[in-house]
């Protein structure tokens, strides 16, 4: 079995937590309708872009001092 990426777990992740997980196994994604694959898409892309955003505030510089 082959090491998952790290959105390659995302992609599982979200879809087990809309039910889809045993369809997937069964059928695989090319099995998932359109509106199923959309749906995961979008909540993966979601999060992708929540932890980028996440991650840009940890890095940006402290605003300076305004106190003397």
């Amino acid at each position: 079995m082959r090491t998952l990426s790290q959105e390659e777990r995302c992609k599982y992740e979200v879809a087990r937590e809309l039910g889809l997980l045993p369809k997937l196994e069964q059928v695989g994604w090319a099995g998932l309708s359109t509106a199923e694959s959309g749906r995961v898409g979008g909540l993966v892309g979601a999060r992708l872009r929540q932890r980028r955003k996440e991650q840009q505030a940890c890095t940006l510089p402290l605003p300076a001092s305004t106190t003397p």
